[in-house]
């Protein structure tokens, strides 16, 4: 082993341990853990890596609910110590960034800018740029902006050969050489959570931010009123949301609790939070006050958000529902249990259908029913369940198998945001066909031909 490799890769049992765990309630001890703060550093492990056989995994923020970011084989590699912004232009409305950035970070040294990055995972003061490139994240604002990838124009990635790529998107508006997927390589390493290769940099583009937003959020009686609510404001033209989040009884009162409100809107069974975000013009505050009392909202009890301060709170109080869910799990560890968080998707508007036929396979299996809340504009939820043992585990995990096989059957996903990592890599098959996985080997032993990268994450055992 070099010198400068063996400075940076530590076998300590605590810090090994420290990096042991990210949201997904898995405990996975890797083997070593290297944290490099240069660029040649990150070759230099890598080159080891190659030379001795050994896998690595990176990892930036580790605030992965599916096990990406951890490992119990090889070198575990922190990228958290590349965290530079190096150029930023306002006129193109593009940022340069190494890939240990925090999303929050890189959003408030924006601020005087008028511009911001897009793309909001709920936890992006945790979240690095690297990660939410590996897994294409999103957030609620995905409604308007979509997710990671559309943001990404150029990365430079290290392969585990040694080689590194400088991948720039085409600008192109017609192109017909060779096959599609071909045309903008960028994309193959968004959404391939470490497994091809390890960012270094990234450019990003940037979207101005809006002059005016209004939040406001929404109970109900009846949770069908409050989908049907979401599928109108996606429907008529006048509203413009931004977001779209739903909250079923559970969640509410886990938000009620944050908030301090715990007897707000008590005859309420879910709620929606909106917001509509404008660069002309005040938000139409009156349009969806009419659209939620035709839905029969609770009109006496809509709580409206105006101000950076109130949609701070706001966005708190949404967090705090997974924030809850990741105790409740982590008390479970040492019986076998945690939480285990779905991540599908269906069209918008089968939302209700698939929620009750999800909750009767939960009621099929005698399993409580899960904390149900999320990106609901979108048709996707997160129905976040409690394992108390690892007989439950089990139980657990055969009802979201049922639920993802009649998504399926609706046109939906396994995984819309998240990613599949370690523990959504079972799930893989169900929706991608063996020729599609077959392709998608090829890709990795191109690029990874000794299969060091991330082992476990998103591709089942070959």
């Amino acid at each position: 082993m070099s010198a400068i490799v063996a400075s940076l890769v530590t076998h300590d049992r605590d810090t090994r341990e420290s990096m042991a765990r990210d949201a997904s309630g898995l405990v996975l001890v890797p083997e070593g853990v290297a944290r490099p703060t240069s660029r040649d550093e990150v070759l230099a492990v890598l080159a080891e890596a190659a030379a001795t056989r050994t896998p690595v995994t990176a990892a930036g923020g580790q605030s992965s609910t599916t096990g990406a970011s951890i490992t119990d084989r090889g070198t575990l590699v922190s990228l958290r110590g590349l965290a530079r912004v190096l150029d930023m232009d306002a006129t193109a409305r593009s940022v340069r960034v190494e890939p240990g950035v925090l999303l929050a970070d890189l959003n408030r040294e924006l601020a005087s800018t008028g511009l911001h990055f897009a793309p909001d995972p709920t936890s992006e003061w945790e979240c690095t740029i690297g990660g939410a490139i590996a897994c294409n994240a999103s957030g609620a604002r995905s409604l308007r902006y979509g997710a990671t990838r559309p943001h990404v124009r150029a990365l430079t990635v290290a392969l585990i050969t040694g080689e590194v790529l400088e991948l720039r998107r085409t600008q192109l508006e017609k192109n017909t050489v060779g096959f599609a997927f071909a045309h903008d390589p960028v994309d193959w390493f968004i959404g391939s959570e470490g497994t091809l290769g390890v960012v270094l940099e990234a450019e990003l583009a940037l979207t101005p931010v809006p002059q005016q937003v209004l939040g406001l959020a929404v109970p109900f009686m009846r949770e069908a009123d409050a989908l049907a609510f979401i599928a109108a404001a996606r429907a008529t033209k006048v509203l413009d949301p931004r977001c779209l989040e739903f909250f079923d009884a559970r969640a509410l009162e886990i938000a009620r609790v944050a908030e301090g409100t715990t007897g707000w809107a008590a005859d309420a069974t879910a709620m929606v939070y909106t917001e509509d975000a404008r660069d002309d013009g005040e938000p139409p505050l009156d349009h969806w006050l009419a659209l939620a009392e035709s839905h029969d909202a609770l009109a006496a009890d809509i709580r409206v958000y105006d101000g950076d301060g109130p949609l701070a709170e706001a966005r708190r109080v949404r967090h705090a529902v997974p924030a809850t869910m990741n105790e409740r799990g982590a008390r479970h560890r040492a019986a076998g249990g945690r939480k285990v968080s779905t991540d599908w998707a269906v069209p918008y508007r089968r939302l209700g259908e698939m929620l009750a036929i999800a909750r009767g396979y939960a009621d099929d299996a005698g399993i409580e029913q899960a904390v149900t809340y999320g990106h609901a504009g979108n048709g996707h939820p997160h129905q976040n369940f409690i394992a108390h043992d690892r007989d439950e585990l089990h139980r657990i995990e055969r009802v979201v198998e049922r639920t993802l096989r009649s998504v399926l059957t609706m046109g939906g996903t396994v995984a819309a945001e998240h990613g599949i990592g370690k523990l959504k890599a079972k799930w893989l098959p169900l929706q991608m066909s063996a020729v599609q996985q077959r392709a998608m080997w090829a890709l990795k032993r191109e690029l990874d031909p000794l299969g060091l990268l991330a082992p476990g994450n998103v591709l089942p055992a070959a």
